[in-house]
């Protein structure tokens, strides 16, 4: 029983920290209708800029406190991120209303390349490390309960924490708020917000910013975890089966598919994997995905939508 709660304990994180990227897919699809194929590499970039200016701020400052150094990088990799976002929005998507979907497709991939070398060229290309200060040594919790207790990764524990964190002023944002509302608003009907004087243009703008605040955060904890390398811009591809198994529309459904999924991986690979030859870890979401795409096309919480000719 305690190796399970284990086990669960760690797909559980892992899902939590798949739910904020696919977040950022969610948020940009409902207001506009755009599939962001950019958002990975705007994880690579926030935390490239988060990781460079930790780098650099006490070199040009002479700052020898960490905290106050690391704090002043992630306000300046935030204000970053803002600028990138209302430029995407201003200077590519603004253009492409109501185009096709492949149109908008080739946008956001012309923009996911853009920003991986952007980036390269500004922050270069090494491995670079983003220290937050998230211990990484492991605990034993309810070791009173189970003998020996169940082991628990501290920073696994802490970035599933920030990430529910952030989750919830998330959803907090959007239902207690007026800017909020109108952005529900805007993703049940454009037409209809518009015509009771939503502007649509500063709704995206919005949308944009907060996608690249998201971005941030996730490209701070993933850095954290794995170390900030171009790799981390395939962090968005774990992210596509959450998006599809919780639905494209539905913000409590990227939070329950990334926990869906999280614990998924984890149990298939510790319980069924010694059976298969181990790897179902890499491949459980996508079968997942296709088969409730088989089942049910709009994923678990997504709108049905019904065209009447």
């Amino acid at each position: 029983m305690a190796f399970f709660l284990e086990t669960l304990l760690g797909g559980l994180m892992a899902g939590m920290l798949y739910s904020l990227v696919a977040l950022g897919f969610v948020l940009i699809f409902k207001a506009s209708g755009v599939f962001n194929f950019a958002q990975g590499a705007m994880v690579l970039f926030a935390a490239l800029a988060m990781a460079r200016f930790s780098e650099w701020l006490p070199l040009w400052t002479g700052l020898n406190n960490k905290i106050l150094s690391d704090l002043l990088a992630f306000l300046i990799a935030g204000a970053i991120m803002f600028v990138v976002a209302w430029l995407i929005e201003r200077l590519v998507l603004r253009h492409l209303v109501n185009q096709e979907g492949a149109t908008l497709l080739m946008a956001t991939l012309g923009v996911a390349y853009f920003l991986e070398g952007l980036g390269q060229s500004l922050f270069g290309n090494d491995i670079y490390k983003i220290d937050i200060g998230m211990p990484k040594d492991p605990i034993f919790i309810l070791d009173s309960v189970f003998q020996g207790g169940i082991l628990v990764n501290k920073e696994d524990l802490y970035a599933a924490l920030i990430a529910a964190a952030l989750v919830a002023v998330l959803s907090l944002f959007f239902q207690k708020t007026s800017t909020g509302r109108a952005l529900r608003a805007v993703a049940d009907d454009h037409q209809a917000a518009q015509s009771i004087g939503i502007a649509l243009n500063r709704i995206w703008v919005i949308v944009w910013c907060v996608a690249g605040v998201v971005a941030l955060v996730a490209g701070m904890i993933w850095g954290s975890k794995l170390g900030v390398q171009f790799s981390l811009a395939t962090v968005a591809l774990r992210a596509f089966p959450v998006v599809i198994l919780g639905g494209l529309t539905s913000v409590p459904g990227a939070i329950i598919g990334g926990l869906i999924i999280g614990v998924g991986e984890k149990l298939s690979e510790v319980f069924l994997g010694p059976y298969v030859g181990g790897g179902i870890e890499i491949w459980f979401a996508y079968v997942l995905a296709l088969g409730i795409l088989l089942v049910r096309p709009q994923g678990l919480f997504g709108e049905k939508i019904i065209d009447r000719v």
